[in-house]
Parts: C-alpha cells; structure tokens; sequence
C-alpha cells in the first residue's frame, strides 16, 4: 500500500496595505519565508486591500519595499507573478461572489436582511445579558421564495454562512496543540456583505485554498477566525491546511507592541539606520531559538534551522537593547563602501554632503567605519564625524569647565602649534604619536593632561574618536580637491592655530 505523495510546501504572507509594515506582521513574513526556504517550497505574497477606504497603493508600495529590504523576497504573487493570481483581494471580487452562490445553492449559506441597527441592538443586548454578541439567526430559516421577494423589491441583503450545530470543531495548530471549539460559539458570519465585497474570513479561506497553501503560518490574534474557516473548508469539501499561530510581539510592558514603545514599523527602523541582516536575524529569535547557543546568523542557516514546531507559546518581548547589540556586530562586519552609501543621506541632512563624488565616497568609506563601528545605528554616525565637518573652537570654548581646562593647558596648545609648524601635519597614526611624544617631552604633560587639550585643539571636542584614527582622518579630509562634494575640512595646523587664538581671545 502506498501513501499519498506529500504536497510542496506553500506558504503565504498576506499584508493589509493600510498603514506601514509593523515589525509584528515583518517577523510573520520572516517565519513563512524561513519555512519555505528551508523546505525548498514557495512563499506567496498577496494583497488583502479588500478594505478600500483604509487601503492604499502607497501603503502597498512600501510594504513590499520593507519585505525586500529585509531580504525577504518571494516567489509568487503581487509583482512576481504565478499560475494563482490576481493577488490582490481587490481583484478577485467575482471569485468570491461564485463562491458565495455555491454555498447558497448547496444550503451552506442564506441571505440576510438585517439592517446595521437590528444587528447593533441584538449585540447590545446579548452584551447586556451577558450572552456572545452573535448574530441572533433572524434570517436564517426565511424561505427562499421569501427571500427572493425582498431581493426583488431592492432590500439591501447580505450573505451568512449557516454554522452546523450542535458539533466540536478540532483545530490542530503546530504551535498551541490540539484545540477544541463548539459551533455553539460560532455565530453565522458574514460572507458578502450587502455591498457585495467579501469578509475576511471569507475571502482568505477562498484564497488560500485555490492557491494550494499547505500551511497557515499567522500571528495568534488569528486564533479566533481559525474555527469559523474550517468549517468554511469543510463546506467546500476541500482538506484544510495546517495552521500555525505564532505568538505576538510585545512591548517590554508585556503589553501589545505599540508606538508608545517607540519605533515599530520597519520603515522606522530602516530610516534610524538600522541594518536588514540585524533586524531580520533579531526578529527570528521572537518566539523561537535556532539552538545550538547560537544567535548571530544568516537568513540560510536560520532557514536551514527553523521548525515551526519549535516557536513558543509564549509572546515574543522586543528589546531595543538586544536589537541595538545585534546592529552593532553587523555594522562592524559591513563592508566600508556600503556604510559609506548608508550614512551619505543623514550627512546630506546635516548639510555636510552636496555630490557623491569618487573622492567623497573613497573619503567616506575610509572615515565612516572609524564612527560606525562605535554607534547603535548609522544616524548616529553625523554626530562621531562632526569633528571633521563642523570644526568650531569658539563653540567648544563657550563652555566653561572646557574654556578652564584649555586655559590650563595652554602651554599644550602652545607647543603643538610650534611642533605642526615646524614638523608638518601628522598624516598616519604614527605620525600623530610621534607628535604627542614630543609634546610630551616638551612640557611634561602626561595622560588626559596631555591628550585633552590636543583633542580639544584639533576636533573642537571634549570627547570623541580616538585621537590616532581622527588626525589622519582630518589630513585626509584637508588634502581633498575642491569641488569633491563635501564641506570644506580644515587640517591639523590650521585647526591648532584657530583654537589657540579663540583660546587667547578669552
């Protein structure tokens, strides 16, 4: 006896384009492409826009910008293609209403006129006895003569599916078990609403079905649909998929992650400067462990680890803190032109970066990992790179305890001034430590004694990048072409030489 072949695996993820990527629905995506990868299968991405109000193609536009910026690309669907499509909602309103009528003809389904203020009085006072808020059945046994009369006389009507009573519907998740709902607590939900557009509960189990999904791979708030779609399977005679509802993200409140604990959309993070490979890798690790005491790693080997099986029950708690840790392994290990491509727009933003030359973007990539690799997230870099681009001795001193310790140390100043003239600018970290040495041996000053009023001379500073990578990252910035596409960068001496008369002039 042979068993039946093992169909491929299907996934889909399925955004509702009213609002940015939310890092909740990035990480469900993340686990479906995850699944597929790691079982040679294929993730469907379609459009649930079937709320037309709410929905717009901006809305789509970005979240499928988000979806590939994460490296989460697809192999069917909206702008990919495939056999199945359309893939948005919006499209396939005629599937629906076939649909709709195969279930009426089959007796699966009725048509109700209650009006919206009939339904919001009968939930009311289901509430107020403390019963469910279901819909009370009024239509459900009106005759089809009945009912075809009042169609004909232009009431508006709606399509209910007819939930089977009384039974338990068994619902098999991978993750929560094995789950037991009575149809008792199912009301009669809507399928067409009088407009004609479909319900979600409706168009999804239609989509995921003629799509050949084999696998419902969701966020649990969806756990309360689950029972009401299975008997729509059912209905149909079609095999439902399996289901697996991962748990939310939340805040580190223990409540539903929100805008009240700062950035949540995808788009948020990317514009911060937030690296793909760190947010995606971070979001894994949501609700599921690759094991192996192992966190740091490539969307391949988190696909070739990942078993739904193995996602937790319990909520998933975002840390920005552990995110941040995550970015800064990955800003490190990036590759020097691709940080400088990263960090030019926020240097455009401060004024510092008017054209892209190969002279800025050499420059860049050989000054902007000396920041990065000290930051959380890349627009944190402008201000480690101010030194260069923003030199201001007189806004340094304005500063009181700075003004009293340059003072203090003037004879530093004084005899760094003297040896950058007489010795030339230090262009290699060697060179910068054969100047302090002899400064050193000039004046006796030793430790922050020596190096505090060097650093305040040369980057306008109290604090910032070590001296030895910052001087020959100023003679770099100073030896330039005009024309190179960034502000001027002044160079060691004349630097030196303006701090000690600003310093002098107070």
């Amino acid at each position: 006896m042979t068993s039946d072949p093992v169909p491929p695996v299907r996934v889909r993820f399925a955004p509702s384009p009213t609002g940015a990527l939310h890092v909740g629905n990035a990480r469900t995506a993340l686990f479906n492409w995850l699944f597929a990868r790691g079982r040679d299968g294929t993730l469907v991405v379609r459009v649930e826009d079937t709320d037309a109000a709410r929905s717009s193609t901006k809305a789509e536009r970005q979240a499928l910008a988000d979806l590939r910026w994460l490296g989460l690309a697809w192999d069917e669907g909206v702008e990919a293609g495939g056999d199945h499509g359309p893939y948005r909602q919006s499209e396939r309103g005629h599937v629906y209403r076939a649909h709709a009528v195969e279930l009426l003809e089959g007796g699966h389904a009725y048509q109700c006129f209650c009006s919206p203020s009939e339904i919001e009085a009968d939930r009311a006072a289901a509430v107020a006895a403390g019963r469910p808020p279901q819909y009370v059945g009024r239509c459900r046994d009106l005759a089809r003569e009945d009912a075809r009369r009042r169609v004909e006389a232009g009431e508006p009507v709606s399509i209910r599916f007819r939930v089977p009573r009384p039974r338990d519907i068994v619902i098999d998740d991978l993750v929560h078990g094995r789950m037991r709902v009575s149809t008792a607590e199912v009301g009669d939900p809507v399928l067409l609403r009088a407009d004609g557009s479909a319900a979600y509960n409706f168009a999804v189990v239609i989509d995921d079905a003629l799509m050949g999904i084999t696998l419902i791979l969701r966020a649990a708030d969806h756990l309360s649909n689950t029972a009401r779609q299975v008997l729509l399977y059912e209905a149909f005679g079609w095999r439902p998929p399996a289901f697996a509802h991962v748990p939310l993200v939340m805040g580190p409140d223990q409540t539903k992650l929100s805008k009240r604990h700062g950035a949540v959309s995808v788009a948020e993070f990317r514009a911060r400067g937030y690296l793909p490979e760190a947010l995606a890798n971070y979001l894994a690790l949501l609700g599921w462990s690759p094991g192996e005491g192992d966190e740091l790693l490539p969307l391949d080997e988190l696909a070739r680890r990942f078993r739904v099986e193995d996602v937790g029950r319990r909520a998933g708690v975002f840390d920005p803190e552990k995110l941040s840790w995550m970015n800064r392994h990955y800003l490190k290990a990036a590759a020097p032109g691709r940080l400088a491509s990263l960090v030019a727009p926020f240097l455009r933003q401060a004024g510092w970066l008017t054209d892209a030359t190969p002279e800025a973007e050499a420059f860049l990539a050989a000054v902007v990992p000396l920041a990065a690799g000290s930051v959380d997230r890349l627009d944190e870099v402008p201000a480690r790179l101010r030194f260069l681009f923003a030199f201001a001795p007189t806004h340094a001193l304005a500063d009181a305890t700075v003004r009293r310790e340059a003072q203090t140390a003037r004879p530093v100043v004084e005899a760094l001034v003297a040896d950058l003239r007489s010795g030339g600018a230090p262009a290699t970290r060697d060179q910068f430590r054969a100047v302090a040495a002899r400064i050193r041996e000039q004046t006796g000053a030793r430790g922050r004694a020596l190096f505090q009023p060097i650093r305040l001379a040369l980057t306008g500073a109290p604090a910032g990048m070590e001296l030895d990578l910052a001087v020959p990252a100023i003679e770099r910035g100073a030896a330039l072409p005009a024309g190179n596409g960034l502000v001027s960068i002044p160079g060691v001496l004349e630097r030196a030489e303006a701090f000690l008369e600003a310093l002098k002039g107070r």
